[in-house]
């Protein structure tokens, strides 16, 4: 079976590309997982040990005291878990030129003094910024450069 059997025929490719790979910003699923939505099993064992939670912590607990090293680790984690990052979405102006690259830096900084985000969350953002103007610098220089090309061929 070739690949436009598959996708329903060649007018129909769902979005993807000749390489299969979709789009960039096309999704196979649109609509997508609702953000903040819940895994199912996740929720039927939250359900499921509800009652029972305090219980199991305590002799968790009691076993780790005794020695248990299983325990013991399951503690620890539970205390001092892996640090995971976090989704952050605060709003900043668009950045289309430098002085809106400016306004986001500002934007960012006040965030960071509010509280809304952490001394290394705003330096990540600062540094996404960073490398946002280098890029626009290259192509801006290489725009220049094609004109200023242009310009000497015209006055030859």
């Amino acid at each position: 079976m070739d690949r436009s059997e598959k996708t329903g025929g060649p007018e129909n490719t769902g979005g993807k590309q000749g390489n299969g790979r979709f789009a960039q910003g096309v999704s196979g699923n649109p609509g997508g997982r609702p953000r903040g939505s819940r895994n199912k099993a996740s929720l039927l064992a939250e359900s499921l040990l509800d009652g029972d939670a305090a219980a199991l912590v305590r002799t968790a607990i009691e076993r780790a005291k005794k020695g248990d090293g299983v325990a013991l680790r399951l503690c620890m984690e539970r205390l001092l878990p892996v640090k995971r990052e976090r989704t952050i979405t605060i709003d900043l102006p668009p950045i289309t030129s430098p002085e809106g690259a400016k306004q986001a830096m500002a934007s960012i900084i006040a965030s960071a003094a509010r509280g809304e985000l952490s001394p290394t969350e705003a330096s990540q953002f600062s540094e996404m910024i960073h490398a946002y103007i280098r890029a626009a610098e290259g192509t801006d220089f290489e725009k220049r450069l094609e004109e200023l090309e242009r310009t000497v061929r015209r006055r030859k």
